[in-house]
């Protein structure tokens, strides 16, 4: 693999600050905005409102195809990533708007999920070849934040246009519109030309689900070999748990929350705006594994998100809206620093290959909450909406409690 010299600081900007436009619209936006709008959903196409769970397991699982079908691709054409990250999330956000069949939703929000996938392994080769080895990390957290941005702007694209079909087009406008800057802002990138992944490039926390999650080392192209998955099972494990747990939130948080008239349909963006505001301080990751050792980071991070459910359970219970945007702020806190000590036990454990360890334990994540999604789905006809509750909040504290039992003779990390 050649390596290039980085291009002067304003391309590395402009890069950056395209790529973090991208994970805002295809992780917050086109991923995670099927939560949000399941009241719209449900209200304007009632036949739609009993596969909402099959639709989210859909896209969590589509986030992992994509992104294992990316790590053998972005590395010889990153910018072809960067195309196939912006048709996906722009196709499955217009089926969305036009959609009327269960059949069709579950499909185009596969499709949309699948952009995230394609963004987060591509976007690490192109920000390293055009920003100088120094200022990598940086750009590269920049570019993490974009989830947290991106789910403020759903939130804020609900309040603003509440209606299915206008909502999901203007966001599907702004999927095709970052992914052609981040694509002309990656012009001069070319197959195989991009440095390889300096300290933390591609593993800074931040991003939630959009880490560079892909299967193979970005610097060294090698396969995560057994030895090496070994230590993972104990964090992939809870990731699988804790994030069925936090799937009860994402895909029927805003749904359950409306239903109990604790939030009123017209204000159901303003829980993604809260939850994307508390994912902000996800930035602290490494500060609270540095003061916990990371078995205890991923603790206390599903303890909150534990806590976090609880106040989503409390304001259903009481109809009050407090508890509501408290639980919210919270959980996007907890769930974004959860997703960073993912990254960086993946780095500890692996450091030569932190990008392939990492795509273990976020495929771990998304697959639990495609799990979760799902049985949440089935199960929110008979069970009442704070039995629910309780239980992903029980999800949480198990997955969290699980990682503090080692085997006898086993380093702690």
């Amino acid at each position: 693999m050649t390596t290039t010299t980085a291009r002067p600081a304003g391309v590395g900007a402009l890069a950056t600050v395209a790529g973090m436009l991208l994970v805002a619209t295809t992780y917050g936006m086109a991923r995670f905005g099927v939560g949000l709008f399941a009241p719209a959903l449900a209200d304007e196409r009632p036949q739609l409102a009993d596969v909402l769970g099959w639709a989210a397991a859909a896209q969590f699982t589509s986030y992992s195809v994509a992104a294992l079908a990316a790590a053998r691709l972005v590395d010889r054409r990153p910018r072809a990533g960067l195309v196939l990250a912006g048709v996906t999330a722009t196709v499955g956000c217009l089926g969305v708007a036009v959609t009327a069949t269960p059949a069709v939703l579950v499909a185009a929000v596969f499709v949309a999920g699948m952009g995230g996938g394609f963004a987060s392994p591509a976007l690490v080769p192109v920000v390293d070849a055009v920003v100088a080895p120094r200022a990598r990390p940086t750009a590269q957290s920049v570019v993490n934040a974009g989830t947290a941005v991106g789910v403020v702007g759903a939130g804020l694209v609900a309040a603003g246009t509440p209606a299915v079909a206008p909502a999901w087009v203007l966001m599907a406008l702004l999927c095709a519109g970052t992914a052609a800057a981040a694509r002309w802002s990656a012009r001069s990138v070319g197959a195989g030309r991009h440095g390889p992944a300096g300290p933390g490039a591609g593993a800074a926390p931040g991003r939630g689900d959009g880490p560079a999650a892909v299967a193979r080392d970005v610097s060294t192209g090698t396969a995560v070999d057994a030895s090496a998955r070994r230590p993972l099972l104990a964090p992939a494990a809870a990731a699988v748990v804790v994030g069925a747990g936090s799937a009860l939130t994402w895909t029927f948080g805003p749904l359950l929350l409306t239903a109990a008239d604790a939030v009123a349909p017209a204000r159901v963006g303003w829980l993604w705006v809260a939850l994307g505001a508390g994912g902000v301080l996800g930035v602290l990751t490494g500060a609270l594994v540095a003061r916990l050792g990371l078995r205890r980071a991923w603790c206390a991070c599903s303890g909150a998100l534990a806590l976090a459910t609880a106040g989503v359970a409390l304001s259903v219970a009481t109809a009050g809206p407090a508890p509501a945007y408290a639980g919210m702020a919270l959980f996007g806190a907890a769930y974004m620093a959860a997703s960073g000590v993912l990254i960086l036990w993946a780095r500890q454990v692996r450091p030569a290959g932190a990008g392939a360890a990492t795509s273990v334990l976020f495929v771990a994540l998304a697959t639990g909450q495609a799990v979760g999604s799902a049985g949440f789905g089935v199960a929110r006809g008979p069970l009442d909406p704070v039995v629910l509750a309780v239980v992903a909040a029980a999800l949480c504290l198990v997955g969290g409690a699980g990682v503090l039992v080692r085997p006898r003779g086993t380093a702690a990390a």
